[in-house]
């Protein structure tokens, strides 16, 4: 079980990484933070680069923490957050299916990232190494719980109400006519 549970959690938190190195550097094809910060404001977010710097931070931070086994209810919490935020603000409105824009990708990494919680980041982990046992349904609650929380005070920091979103992945947000030049979450 110890190396099933390696195996997923280095894959989703590497993925999670590489996804907030997008965002940060511009590495894989991403906006970088420039982009980044420019579509949270097109999005209608107060202090967009401070909310990149955020959402870079809990991408690249938590999925790192997630991939060493490292202070793992930290690191899912990260996850869980940023993925209940890219739902919320870019993928709900477009369904289920990723082909389409919607949230199937961020849905799976969200539940996989609570799994973990769940079960733990087994022997070959840091946390394991160092004997803690921080997993088990009330730190997989308390990750959810967090998360949750922290997505809803940076949604909560939007002028404009959901309906000016995106309802299509790479479309504008309604009003506005400037180009998007950057891939959200």
């Amino acid at each position: 079980m110890s190396v099933g549970i390696l195996i997923l959690r280095v894959v989703v938190g590497l993925t999670m990484a590489a996804h907030g190195a997008q965002k940060l550097f511009g590495w894989f094809e991403g906006p970088g933070f420039a982009g980044m910060s420019g579509m949270l404001e097109k999005m209608g977010f107060r202090s967009a680069k401070l909310f990149a710097a955020l959402i870079v931070a809990a991408e690249v931070g938590g999925g790192l923490l997630l991939a060493a086994g490292f202070l793992t209810p930290l690191g899912v919490a990260a996850v869980v957050g940023v993925m209940i935020g890219a739902i919320a603000t870019v993928h709900w409105t477009n369904g289920f299916f990723s082909t389409k824009g919607g949230y199937e990708f961020n849905l799976v990494l969200t539940a996989a990232a609570i799994a973990i919680a769940f079960t733990g980041p087994g022997l070959y982990s840091v946390d394991g190494l160092l004997g803690w046992t921080l997993f088990g349904a009330q730190w997989a609650v308390l990750s959810l719980v967090v998360g949750g929380l922290a997505a809803s005070a940076v949604l909560a920091s939007r002028n404009r109400p959901a309906s000016t979103f995106p309802s299509k992945e790479g479309e504008l947000p309604r009003g506005d006519a400037t180009e998007r030049t950057d891939v959200a979450a």
